[in-house]
């Protein structure tokens, strides 16, 4: 039996598939999963209903498991800061490299062969779809 804090069989397969500087894409509940994204990506669904599953938790689960060396969002229109953006910020930490794309930018990002695992959640907040990339694991003993 597991003990890890993520437990999903096909999200622990993909990510145990997926290298430094794979992709995995923590979609909210409006991204268009299956034309949006790379045919070769995995596809994982737990948007279950509006607002399950939150994309705070799955993100909470897949940092349990990978190391993540940057996350990009969607740049929001000048007038609007979604807050989920400081949340995602707050729980990736200060050594995460932070950016903001332009949304056709954004969107070829994640359609392309390094995305190796998309997963659907519920979340209904706007600008909420976060793209992370795999860091490397470091020993005890680098300091870089």
């Amino acid at each position: 039996m597991l003990k890890s804090k993520l437990i999903h069989p096909e999200i622990l397969q993909a990510l145990a598939g997926s290298g430094h500087f794979s992709q995995v894409l923590i979609a909210d509940g409006n991204y268009p999963v299956l034309s949006g994204s790379s045919p070769t990506a995995k596809k994982v669904f737990l948007n279950l209903m509006p607002g399950m599953v939150a994309a705070l938790d799955v993100l909470d689960a897949v940092l349990s498991a990978i190391p993540v060396q940057e996350a990009a969002t969607m740049t929001p229109p000048a007038d609007y800061h979604p807050e989920i953006h400081d949340a995602y910020r707050k729980a990736l930490g200060e050594n995460v490299v932070w950016t903001e794309m332009e949304r056709w930018d954004f969107y070829d990002k994640i359609k392309s062969p390094n995305t190796t695992l998309v997963i659907a959640t519920g979340e209904q907040r706007r600008f909420a779809n976060l793209l992370l990339t795999v860091g490397v694991v470091k020993l005890p003993e680098e300091s870089f």
